[in-house]
């Protein structure tokens, strides 16, 4: 059951202005919540916030809203699939009674303040989710000695394209099937019948209280953010209380483990990890891996927290420094939603000298030469703005530490730079302008055009060039906001080759604007590169490709809802610096042909392969002998697939799937740069390709 689609930070958050999408603290269970099944009413609180919600939307976010009857459609469907994402709850009838009503009439309300028409279909909600789950209770306390698991039937998963159920036969059909498939994964997880019933009575009695806790104030939101969330992605409404976890975040005081969640219908799923964060290095966890369990220490219970609101759930992930949680994951490549593994990560706060750029050099033999090459990994374009307001010469930034850097291997007498930009979510605008200009000469870096359609342009005004060398820029689909910015400056100066997948596409600035109670959170203007392209919805598209396995149906800014589209305006002059279409096609050439032969590369695209046919699947067997064996085949599978990978590395071959067990990070403790990554390896390959491009003089500076 999905309550809340709110995304909660459990570390930091980056500088608001120029960041990847804002993580802020999820929706909070309201202090004075009314009796369970009370009818829900607005306040004329919430009709002062709604009517300066909708002033902000017409004349500040970056579209100009109108909010008329199309728009009236958009939010009455992004409320209703926010409410109901799985089309489970509701019923069909339903549905066509808020159409009639409502499909062209929301725009009308909202102009007016009157926010009835919301809170008649948050009562019905409630309604609707009340009487299911009372029907999983009725049904479990029978007991489950009745369910048949040698029946060949199937439970369609993937629901949103279907129509709601239209018949009480058809609703209690569906949820026969939906507790049978949960009682059969648990099965599948060694359960007993017994341990199965009291697992899912407690989860669902959990849930039925939670929802009956839900107040006014979470409904208002819900609508609001409805309202939000159909003008673009990133637009949403900070309660008072939300906006004070905003402030916590902000202030770097917050401790946890260093990640963004949110709501996916009865999942908590990992959107993205905080660079330094504890969660980021002990590398167990994953974006878009799912949290279903939380325990606290070594030996505390597991607590199930499927159904669970946001807001607590991360309260029990959030804990004192030092302090140990146990997280129960659906890893983002499980073949089933069974197949779970506990991972434990201590709490830590994430610290600004933790995300700062660490550097490495890696030698490169090619042709009896040694080629030394420096890389050097930026987690997040950060910097120290109170230390920079006080005067402090000190005060650490991106820029400052990567020149000293650079200076550093320009001393050790490397031949080309590597900067790896993957998972690096963004940051300060200031940072990756700056940046850049290590690289470049006097000029501009990136444009921003605002909701008026003034545009800046954004310029480095430093005319020294502190590394000229042969420079690659690694990028992957986690590689957003700044990181975008500064890959693509890189790209349009032709000063170096980018390597790596697509990435994010967060081309939008947000900025807060402050309400009677809360503040709103609006996009409020676009990043242009300085070719004219929008890093909107597209990114950058790397000159050479070495995918990942993130998927791009669940990550990136095309996979959102009312994502801003791609376009242009018009370019600014700039210089150029290598004569990338002559480069390009010789280094692609070479690429391709070690990708052939590389049994790394393979392994990434056979498992992206699979990862992709499994979120394909629509359907699932709710016969246990049929999921044993789908188990057996994907175990089958994945074991030959590492076993193939292992030997081609002189490693001797696992027996059994459950050997493979997560590998110790292989990065030393005192630099981030993993020299044994394929990628790492392979951008290696590329820099001494490039090199010897060069010196062959078939580009000119």
């Amino acid at each position: 059951m999905k309550i809340f689609n709110n995304v909660t930070l459990l570390a930091i958050t980056c500088c608001l202005i120029w960041s990847l999408p804002v993580a802020v603290s999820g929706q909070a269970m309201s202090k004075t919540a009314e009796p369970a099944n009370s009818v829900l009413t607005p306040s004329k609180e919430h009709k002062k916030i709604n009517d300066a919600i909708v002033e902000h939307l017409k004349h500040r976010h970056y579209l100009k809203i109108d909010i008329n009857d199309q728009m009236s459609s958009t939010i009455l469907y992004r409320y209703l699939d926010e409410l109901d994402p799985s089309h489970s709850y509701f019923y069909g009838n339903d549905i066509k009674e808020f159409e009639i009503k409502y499909r062209f009439k929301l725009d009308d309300a909202l102009n007016k303040g009157d926010l009835e028409p919301a809170y008649e279909i948050f009562n019905k909600y409630q309604q609707r989710v009340v009487e299911r789950l009372t029907f999983l209770i009725d049904r479990l306390e029978q007991g489950l000695g009745d369910m048949k698991f040698d029946v060949e039937e199937t439970l369609r998963v993937d629901r949103k394209d279907i129509p709601w159920p239209e018949t009480e036969v058809s609703m209690e059909e569906l949820w026969r099937k939906r507790l049978k498939g949960n009682v059969i994964s648990l099965k599948l997880a060694d359960k007993s019948l017994d341990e199965i019933q009291e697992i899912l009575l407690k989860r669902y009695r959990n849930q039925l209280k939670r929802i009956q806790q839900n107040s006014s104030d979470d409904a208002f939101e819900f609508y609001i953010n409805a309202l939000a969330l159909s003008t673009d992605p990133h637009t949403q409404y900070f309660s008072p209380h939300r906006t004070e976890n905003f402030n916590i975040n902000m202030s770097l005081s917050l401790e946890g483990i260093g990640a963004v969640l949110q709501s996916e219908d009865e999942y908590t799923k990992v959107v993205r990890l905080i660079p330094g964060g504890p969660a980021e290095r002990s590398k167990l966890l994953k974006a878009a891996d799912r949290i279903v369990g939380v325990a606290q220490g070594s030996a505390g219970e597991m607590l199930d927290i499927v159904g669970w609101r946001l807001d607590e759930v991360v309260n029990n992930i959030r804990g004192p420094k030092g302090s140990l949680v146990r997280l129960e994951i659906i890893p983002v490549d499980a073949e089933d939603d069974h197949q779970t593994k506990t991972i434990s990560i201590v709490r830590d706060k994430v610290k600004l000298e933790e995300q700062a750029a660490q550097k490495q050099v890696i030698e490169v033999k090619r042709n009896a030469k040694t080629h030394k090459i420096g890389i050097i990994d930026i987690p997040t374009f950060y910097a120290d703005f109170k230390g920079m307001h006080a005067g402090n010469p000190n005060y650490k930034s991106t820029t400052k530490d990567v020149q000293r850097l650079l200076l550093e291997l320009k001393q050790e007498g490397v031949e080309g730079i590597i900067i790896d930009l993957r998972d690096n979510g963004g940051g300060s605008l200031q940072e990756a302008n700056s940046l850049s200009g290590l690289f470049i000469g006097l000029g501009p870096t990136v444009q921003v055009r605002n909701a008026n359609g003034r545009i800046d342009i954004i310029r480095d005004h430093d005319p020294q060039i502190v590394y000229a060398g042969p420079l690659l820029v690694i990028v992957n689909r986690m590689s957003a906001s700044a990181s975008e910015i500064f890959a693509g400056a890189i790209q349009d100066y032709n000063r170096g080759i980018v390597l790596g997948e697509q990435t994010f596409g967060k081309g939008t600035v947000q900025s807060l604007l402050p309400l009677s109670k809360g503040q709103l959170k609006a996009t409020t203007a676009k990043y242009y590169r300085i070719s004219g392209k929008s890093t909107q919805h597209k990114g950058v598209v790397p000159d050479l490709y070495y995918p990942s396995l993130y998927s791009f149906d669940d990550i990136g800014e095309s996979s959102l809802s009312e994502a801003l589209s791609w376009d242009k305006i018009n370019s600014i002059p700039y210089q150029i610096y290598y004569k990338m279409e002559d480069i390009v096609p010789m280094l692609e050439n070479q690429h391709t042909t070690r990708n052939r032969m590389s049994q790394d590369y393979q392994y990434v695209l056979d498992r992206r392969r699979r990862n992709e046919s499994m979120k394909n699947k629509k359907n699932i067997s709710l016969s246990e002998e049929t999921r044993k064996k789908e188990r057996e085949e994907a175990d089958a599978w994945r074991l030959e697939l590492e076993n193939s990978l292992r030997l081609s590395k002189g490693e001797p071959p696992l027996q059994k799937i459950s050997d493979l067990k997560e590998e110790e990070p292989r990065v030393p403790h005192n630099s981030k740069v993993d020299t044994k990554d394929p990628v790492v390896i392979e951008s290696g390959e590329i820099m001494v390709d490039f090199i010897e491009v060069l010196q062959k003089k078939t580009a000119y500076r």
